[in-house]
């Protein structure tokens, strides 16, 4: 005979299963949201990515994630701005740094050639 114990602990048997399955894949779904709220160009593929990490005991999620964060929307990947050399100079310092060595150039080529074999004769 089923009492009604028996049937509060199916629903509850129920209600944990399902919990658990609902957590696992809002868990696998983070890294997606992360890249979609970092504007990430690789997006479909960080939520693929999840739903094989759901099927593969979660080898890659710590990939995605690290994935997912590696993006910045400001500045790219590795911190660095997208549409900006890497570098800290601006064009017009690069310009200075040209013309100093232009006249670095004319000054050596405009000094008379000395010979290192006469001054150490001697």
């Amino acid at each position: 005979m089923v009492d009604a114990l028996s049937w509060f602990a199916l629903v509850v048997m129920l209600f944990v299963v399902l919990t658990l399955a609902y957590g696992f894949v809002a868990i696998h779904e983070i890294p997606h949201r992360i890249a979609k709220a970092r504007n990430h160009p690789h997006q479909d593929a960080i939520e693929a990515g999840g739903w094989i990490s759901l099927f593969t005991l979660h080898a890659i999620w710590p990939f995605l994630w690290i994935w997912a964060y590696a993006y910045d929307p400001k500045r790219g990947y590795a911190g660095r701005p997208s549409s900006e050399p890497a570098n800290d100079v601006n064009s017009q310092e690069l310009e200075t740094l040209r013309n100093r060595i232009a006249e670095l150039e004319a000054k050596l080529d405009s000094a008379p050639a000395t010979n290192e074999n006469d001054s150490q004769s001697e």
